[in-house]
């Protein structure tokens, strides 16, 4: 008989039964909390086994309105890891169904459990109607590009110091839920910090479908009227020149990649 699993929060729960999982597996989470919570534990697992992910359109749309937990899951579905299926489930709540056993999460104030059956017709009930219900469901589309596709480009294209810092900068946020230092701003904050050009970091962007040059620009322009970056010509052969950005206040250039969104977000607030 399977035993009940107990931990201090879900995704200690979620993280232990899809490390025991040696086959593909169903979730259901029923809120946009629980969708980021398991492509948070899948991201942390060494070898996951394949999940489907079915959720209501209005939760995953939620969830995947973070840069981070979108990129992260992008990332999954591209390792075959994921997959993600908008659609109704039934009703139950957090459900997890491995080929092994079905756990259904409830939260009580102290501790939340996995209530667990390893009996093996009603597991094989419960994963034949998610199976359904997931074959039914419409798959969903997340357009940001994986975020370790973002990282080779970026080294590739304006080379290992932006790249890096870049990496730095989002492993230290939680979250980019804050829309006045979004990706978009940590990036031409980064390419000012070493000095880059807004044609090099904004062609980038929408090579790989990380931003258009539009919405660079129109970034661009709102850093510099805020006082954070500011712009040099630069000519080129042909054409119209170039434009190097560089930090304006001396706080940007001098804070460690890991508190430059704090910093940028102080100097936003002062300036508005």
């Amino acid at each position: 008989m399977a035993s009940n699993v107990r931990e201090r929060s879900v995704a200690a729960v979620v993280e232990r039964v899809l490390a025991d999982a040696t086959g593909d597996s169903f979730v259901t989470p029923c809120s946009a909390a629980t969708v980021e919570t398991l492509i948070e534990v899948l991201d942390g697992l060494d070898r996951p086994a394949a999940v489907t992910l079915l959720a209501e359109e209005d939760a995953l749309s939620a969830a995947f309105e973070s840069f981070l937990v979108a990129g992260t899951a992008a990332g999954l579905i591209a390792a075959d890891t994921l997959s993600v299926r908008a659609g109704t489930a039934p009703d139950e709540g957090l459900l997890l169904a491995t080929e092994e056993r079905v756990v259904s999460v409830v939260e009580s104030e102290e501790r939340v459990r996995g209530l667990t059956t390893d009996d093996g017709a009603f597991v094989a009930s419960v994963r034949e109607r998610y199976a359904d219900a997931s074959a039914a469901a419409e798959p969903f589309s997340i357009q940001t590009p994986p975020l370790s596709r973002l990282h080779g480009t970026l080294r590739a294209d304006l080379g290992p110091n932006v790249a890096e810092e870049f990496e730095r900068v989002l492993a230290s946020q939680s979250t980019l839920r804050d829309g006045a230092v979004d990706e978009v701003v940590i990036a031409l904050l980064i390419t000012a910090r070493e000095e880059g050009l807004l044609y090099d970091i904004s062609k980038w962007g929408e090579d790989v479908g990380f931003a258009s040059k539009a919405t660079f620009s129109r970034v661009k322009s709102r850093l510099e009227d805020r006082g954070l970056v500011g712009t040099e010509k630069v000519p080129i052969d042909v054409g119209r020149p170039r434009l190097r950005l560089h930090v304006d206040d001396e706080r940007l250039g001098a804070a460690p990649p890991e508190e430059l969104v704090t910093v940028g977000r102080e100097l936003l607030a002062e300036s508005a």
